[in-house]
């Protein structure tokens, strides 16, 4: 394929530089990850000024996930119709809206309300950015577009904690979603000043019945994967999953005989989106747990504070950022195949060490391991969110995002998902009344071993997939041999 399948029609404006495109889309992504971690902080004070229990005020949290999950698998059908920047622009302008009504909230039920709107906004965010990159960027800059994508929006995680705490101490938690007004503005006018406005091929009218069928499949699987990691919760849970387990059923049935399904599964017969969707959902799981595992078993089993534990847990987002400007020289030496493989081990085996953590371990030491495991997994995400797209054709591309990113937040919910229930079932074995070392371990272990799957998945890729994205070129036998 030729670069013109990753760029938008010419206009009279020129195209700008890959790195403006990523940063605009970027802190889209920056703005939506800030505020899902400041949030969690906030949480215990909105409850008092709601006149609600703490735990009452998880809704708050599920609902923007709820949101996601009906409203991600028609964001590329939505590009297509109205354009990906009129979207984009769009999705922001939803978010900031949603963010104000947030910080009016005079109580939970407003709350949740405008938490679902917020949602709307964030579920055309995140595929429609990706899909203005793709269709912004070319080729041979793919890897280093993705790269600076993802640099703000692992910075959101990190100040998240400490600004949430700044707010809640000093301002007001209704600042939280204030925060929100003057990133959104500039991301708008900056969108309408550099982005180019793509619209797809209309594919017949929308999918309706698709919409509502995968909506209710994925927002219950988001729903019970949410609630399995609560005590008490876990009949609702697994009625949940089962519920979404049924509408898929359902829906696939519905998609077989559509000839525009808003999910489309055809797409996983393109080799290398197939293998990157399924290696990345099961290295996703490992994403998905570890934040939930790592503070747990920092406070519980180290006897930390939260406050402790979050300045350890941070060292994975720091060890992601210092991966990125290698990211370009390890992918021209090894190609996709090879490096995913090796940092794929790696990175997994390093999450492993988290099974053998003691509380007598120097507190360095386990921040280093963490720093090491970013850095090594932050690669494996940047090379699969690139080389999915490797053998999409461009009438496809807005499709391709919309079914990638709903897989990439339903497995990082499964993570999570997979690590209670791997937690709870260690207690229950060993009659433990509360979670201790070893059932941490267990943890540790069980994603562990789910996330090393993704490396037989990746030997699967193709010795040559993702080339002309990377710049890799494998030698000649002659080659090999003038070199001997």
């Amino acid at each position: 394929m030729s670069d013109q399948i990753f760029q938008a029609a010419p206009t009279r404006r020129a195209a700008p530089n890959f790195r403006v495109v990523a940063l605009i889309v970027a802190s889209a992504m920056f703005m939506e990850q800030l505020d899902a971690t400041v949030l969690a902080t906030a949480l215990p004070t909105m409850a008092r000024d709601f006149g609600v229990s703490a735990p009452a005020m998880s809704i708050s949290l599920t609902s923007y996930l709820l949101s996601l999950a009906i409203f991600i698998p028609a964001s590329g059908a939505i590009a297509d119709r109205f354009g990906s920047r009129t979207v984009f622009r769009s999705a922001i302008a939803v978010f900031v809206v949603g963010s104000l009504l947030c910080a009016q909230a005079p109580n939970l039920f407003f709350l949740v309300l405008a938490r679902l709107l917020q949602g709307l906004g964030g579920a055309m965010m995140l595929p429609v950015g990706r899909l203005v990159l793709m269709r912004s960027v070319a080729r041979k800059d793919m890897v280093n577009a993705m790269s600076w994508l993802l640099i703000p929006a692992l910075v959101g995680p990190i100040l998240g904690p400490p600004v949430g705490g700044m707010f809640v101490t000093y301002l007001d938690w209704r600042w939280i979603f204030y925060i929100n007004v003057p990133i959104g503005v500039i991301g708008f006018v900056l969108v309408t000043m550099f982005i180019e406005e793509v619209k797809g091929p209309r594919a017949g009218r929308f999918d309706l019945s698709g919409f509502i069928l995968s909506g209710i499949s994925l927002g219950s699987l988001l729903f019970g994967f949410e609630m399995s990691s609560r005590e008490g919760e876990g009949y609702l849970a697994i009625f949940l999953i089962s519920i979404g387990l049924l509408f898929g059923i359902a829906y696939l049935r519905h998609a077989r005989k559509h000839p525009s399904p808003i999910m489309d599964f055809s797409l996983m017969k393109v080799p290398t989106f197939r293998t990157s969707v399924i290696a990345g959902s099961l290295t996703r799981i490992s994403q998905g747990a570890h934040p939930f595992l790592i503070p747990l078993m920092l406070q519980l089993g180290f006897g930390l504070s939260a406050a402790a534990a979050g300045q350890i847990a941070i060292a994975t987002a720091l060890g992601s950022m210092a991966m990125k400007p290698f990211q370009v020289r390890i992918l021209r030496k090894l190609g996709f195949r090879t490096a995913l493989i090796i940092f794929g081990l790696i990175g997994t085996l390093g999450y492993g060490l988290c099974a053998i953590f003691k509380p007598d371990w120097p507190l360095p030491v386990i921040f280093m391991i963490l720093f090491f495991c970013g850095f090594f997994m932050s690669f494996q995400f940047t090379a699969y969110n690139t080389i999915a797209y490797d053998e999409i054709e461009r009438d496809r591309m807005s499709i391709a995002t919309s079914f990638y990113s709903t897989f990439q937040q339903l497995m990082l919910s499964l993570g999570i998902c997979v690590a209670a229930l791997a937690l709870h079932g260690s207690m229950q074995f060993f009659g433990h009344a509360k979670a201790e070392m070893a059932d941490f371990s267990i943890a540790f272990i069980v994603v562990t071993a789910i996330a090393l799957l993704a490396v037989i998945w990746n030997a699967s890729f193709s010795r040559t997939a993702g080339s002309e994205i990377s710049g890799h070129r494998r030698k000649s036998p002659e080659e090999s041999l003038g070199e001997h």
